[in-house]
């Protein structure tokens, strides 16, 4: 997993209170199946660590519900990781926005910035 520094806009929309802040379960699962492999290092295991940084900052979690996971059959194959895919189904179906530098990702009609 590269390390990526957040951009200023991401950061004050991240911090910004009026804003609400979610993480998804997906996200949770990608980081725990790298973190296993040995590609992300942290500084405790994770279900510790991501339920602290949740709580630091103040994220919510977000499970991913049947309609987002069927949406998938919807979605233009232009993203290969199938984490970041069910990202975009939630971020579609809950009509959210996704803070990414990611192009593919920026390809989907879901709301992104950066």
């Amino acid at each position: 997993m590269k390390s990526l520094r957040q951009s200023s806009n991401a950061r004050e929309l991240f911090v910004d209170p009026s804003n609400d802040v979610f993480l998804s379960s997906v996200s949770c699962w990608e980081i725990v199946v790298k973190y296993t492999l040995g590609r992300l290092p942290l500084p405790e295991a994770p279900e510790k660590f991501i339920l602290t940084q949740r709580e630091l900052h103040k994220i919510e979690s977000l499970s991913l519900q049947e309609d987002a996971a069927l949406h998938l059959a919807k979605l233009p194959d232009y993203h290969k990781d199938p984490f970041d895919r069910m990202i975009v189904c939630q971020a579609l179906v809950h009509g959210m926005t996704i803070l990414t530098p990611d192009e593919a990702i920026r390809r989907y009609p879901a709301r992104t910035t950066w």
